[in-house]
């Protein structure tokens, strides 16, 4: 297995990202969906934890078949998805992937949100991790993302909130940004498989980055959409994305409870959930020659809302 820590700061407070992460995950999920494709909710119910106490439980579907690069369509079944399950106790959460068609391969994150500019060390004290692990600051204005998914609107090197009036963010701004939070984010990855195991877990590793930078980039530059709501308001738009989004999938939506709190339901051992982002069409290293990836630094083309944002203004 390859262990690594990422600590991605924000110009917030760990009280507004609560809010902003869920909006964030539910909107860029239903644009990631298209009939037969995208990311199902499954089961988003309440839960209780004996250790970290009240919480939310989710279960999604990432269906990818169409969007696998042609390498990977080569060897999975015509139907093919991720299961996501995570385990929300903020400003602790789980989020576990594993996939059935490869058993030997799994992801497991661990996040801890605190107020702070990335300095709390050894915040996890796991007994997990074997060794030292490398620990990476991802800079979500200046640190590069893949040019495919670049959109000058969510470039918080650009972006000024009309709301809170933050942003541009400039050279340095983890030394002098008041509000500051930081995501501590222990990211496990297993692929036990001979031969392939080192090369097929850096380059997820890789892949997981990308999508750390773009889904925080999002939340920041789109704090204008979701500031200001309340956690009820919140809950209520993750539920109406998430059953349009089922809708758009083709599957039959699933009755969701997204309620804050609630009595216990179904055990779950303990993993919060991560924008999904699409796969690129090149091979890994491990399959093609190396390629030049050209890179931009911000964040990706994305959709609108109207139908979603309409009903939202009106109430």
């Amino acid at each position: 297995m390859l262990v690594k820590e990422y600590r991605i700061c924000m110009p917030l407070t760990t009280e507004e990202y609560r809010v902003g992460q869920l909006y964030t995950i539910s909107k860029h999920s239903h644009q990631e969906s298209e009939k037969g494709e995208g990311v199902e909710v499954v089961k988003n119910e309440p839960h209780e934890d004996p250790v970290h106490g009240p919480g939310q439980f989710t279960e999604k579907r990432v269906h990818l078949s169409s969007k696998l690069p042609s390498w990977a369509r080569a060897v999975t079944p015509r139907i093919f998805y991720i299961t996501e399950k995570a385990w929300n106790y903020y400003p602790y959460t789980i989020t576990e992937y594993t996939c059935s068609f490869l058993p030997k391969f799994s992801i497991y994150i661990e996040t801890k949100y605190e107020d702070n500019c990335g300095d709390s060390e050894n915040i996890f004290h796991s007994d997990k991790i074997l060794g030292d692990h490398e620990v990476s600051f991802l800079d979500i204005a200046f640190d590069e993302i893949p040019e495919r998914y670049y959109r000058s609107l969510e470039d918080p090197r650009f972006f000024s909130s009309a709301k809170t009036g933050r942003g541009p963010l400039r050279e340095g701004w983890r030394q002098h940004t008041k509000p500051i939070m930081c995501s501590y984010k222990l990211v496990t990855v297993k692929f036990e498989v001979w031969g392939l195991q080192t090369r097929v877990e850096q380059f997820v590793h890789k892949v997981i980055r990308d999508i750390l930078l773009i889904g925080h980039r999002q939340a920041f530059t789109w704090v204008d959409e979701w500031c200001g709501m309340t956690m009820e308001e919140v809950r209520r738009y993750e539920r109406e994305t998430q059953e349009a989004t089922n809708e758009i999938i083709g599957m039959v939506a699933p009755t969701i409870s997204v309620s804050e709190v609630g009595q216990p339901t179904a055990t779950h051992s303990a993993p919060a959930s991560a924008p999904s982002t699409p796969l690129s069409d090149e091979a890994p290293d491990f399959l093609a020659p190396p390629k030049a990836r050209p890179r931009k630094k911000s964040a990706p083309e994305t959709l609108t809302l109207p139908a979603l944002r309409e009903r939202a203004s009106a109430e």
